[in-house]
């Protein structure tokens, strides 16, 4: 059954090249597998029968390379939940350019395809292959219907994104070699690594080029343009669930497969994300456009993750630090999907971005506002959002091994000052909100039309679950047993 989840975006884009309305055929596919994911999650909750929704096929035999796409685990599941109902979203959100509508959509289905492969597959070549299935269409999209100087910016995401690849195709063939296995379940069978030396330089291959993919700092700088000049659905369904794969990696393979590995590179890992939280905060503050201070924010938020991994990565057993970390990559992948998606209904119907040029937006546009204000403190980590129980998560987890007679610890450390980025986030939403919907009505707001019924649907499915999640986290975390 989950080889359904792969066939029906995939048919829906062979369907839009043979000349089916794109956005209907879009918008079925979104909807089918919003409908196929949540029962495959609810099958997964409820008992072992999710089994029967696994799917495999021998693909080679020397070496042996399987077409296997499993339930694994609750982190599995949750990445497929992430997947489909920002895929749906997407759908919905932004309008076609006239005479591309095949290429608007048809990229969106690919990207959503090529995410939920990577999450189900346990097979590493898959793992990685479906993952660069997506970044295709995502470098077309923004080269060809971009804002701004897009060929520039496609190239560059190119060949930031593209080394990152190599780099971690060189890690994950270090590690498949190491394990004589390409079977993700066989290596964690099999358990960590036993030498210590290749576990740290496999480590710091996966590091790098996971951490490219998911702008980990300093190389970052390819993140925030690229989402400011994306087309909507294009940046919500890469801030919001690929640029997720990189982590899902780091969780699935490096932390259970080289923990000593990783250890070795708490401290330089714990500066970086630093850079994230602080550097990228501070950047995101200066940012004069709503589409900038946006793809800044995705870039900052990344850190917080990465401290639960750092916290992972630390010795001693933390129990709190994967679920912590999952849960924060769900809320922030809802809630930058949405908040890119409302900012395109803004820019449609003021003609700007720019937060200098806007103003008392709220009185035209009440349920724009409403919901744009609803996000935005789910982004800054108002209780009884998700991203708050993710970030409180994080943050007691940096103190699980805590002993105060040996003094703070690089994590304990590294989480009192990423504590910072909590009033960086506040400041930067906070003055967008006010510049955009408060004050007097300029001329580009004053008559600037509401939120229309196909705009409102997935903002309403996205605050829903942030709203759900963030006041009952173990609707998620229940998953992880």
């Amino acid at each position: 059954m989950l080889l359904a989840l792969l066939l029906i975006p995939l048919l829906a884009f062979a369907a839009i090249l043979s000349g089916s309305k794109a956005r209907t055929a879009a918008t079925i596919a979104a909807g089918l597998n919003l409908v196929l994911g949540l029962a495959a999650a609810l099958s997964f909750a409820l008992s072992d029968s999710s089994r029967l929704w696994n799917f495999s096929v021998d693909v080679l035999q020397r070496p042996h390379i399987q077409l296997s796409l499993e339930l694994f685990d609750g982190m599995s599941v949750i990445m497929l939940l992430l997947s489909v109902i920002v895929t749906f979203a997407a759908v919905f959100s932004g309008k076609a350019p006239d005479g591309r509508e095949k290429l608007y959509y048809g990229s969106s289905l690919l990207i959503s395809a090529g995410a939920i492969g990577a999450f189900l597959s346990t097979d590493l070549f898959f793992f990685y292959a479906f993952h660069e299935l997506a970044l295709i269409p995502t470098f077309l999209m923004i080269g060809m219907l971009g804002r701004g100087d897009r060929k520039a910016i496609a190239w560059k995401i190119t060949i930031y994104l593209g080394f990152g690849s190599l780099v971690l195709l060189a890690g994950l063939v270090w590690l498949a070699s190491a394990f004589g296995t390409f079977s993700i379940p066989a290596m964690l069978e099999q358990g960590p690594l036993a030498d210590a030396s290749a576990q740290k330089s496999i480590a710091a291959f996966l590091i790098l080029g996971f951490g490219i993919l998911v702008s980990l700092f300093p190389f970052h700088s390819w993140a925030a343009p690229a989402y400011a000049s994306a087309p909507a659905p294009t940046a919500m369904l890469h801030a919001g669930v690929l640029k997720k794969f990189g982590l899902y990696g780091l969780l699935r393979l490096a932390v259970p497969l080289l923990p000593d590995g990783l250890s070795a590179w708490l401290v330089p890992l714990c500066v970086l994300l630093l850079g994230n939280i602080v550097w990228v905060g501070l950047v995101t503050i200066s940012q004069k456009r709503l589409d900038g201070m946006l793809g800044n924010s995705s870039v900052m938020h990344m850190g917080y993750i990465f401290l639960g991994i750092a916290a992972l990565a630390a010795p001693g057993l933390n129990e709190i630090a994967l679920p912590a970390a999952v849960l924060l990559m769900f809320a922030h992948g809802i809630s930058i999907a949405m908040l890119f998606g409302l900012a395109d209904r803004i820019e449609r119907v003021t003609g700007t971005l720019d937060l200098q040029k806007l103003g008392g937006l709220a009185k035209s546009a009440p349920a724009l506002a409403f919901l744009f204000g609803l996000v935005g403190m789910a982004s800054i980590g108002l209780p009884g959002l998700a991203n708050f129980a993710g970030e409180v998560m994080i943050f007691i987890a940096s103190f699980v091994n805590y002993d105060p007679a040996a003094g703070l610890g690089p994590v304990q450390i590294t989480c009192i000052i990423a504590i910072s980025g909590v009033v960086i986030s506040a400041v930067y939403m906070l003055r967008a909100y006010r510049s955009i919907f408060q004050g007097p009505a300029v001329d580009c707001t004053r008559k600037a039309a509401d939120l229309t019924l196909s705009d409102r649907i997935p903002a309403v499915l996205l605050a829903v679950t942030l709203l759900a999640v963030g006041i009952f986290p173990n609707l998620l975390l229940s998953l992880l047993k």
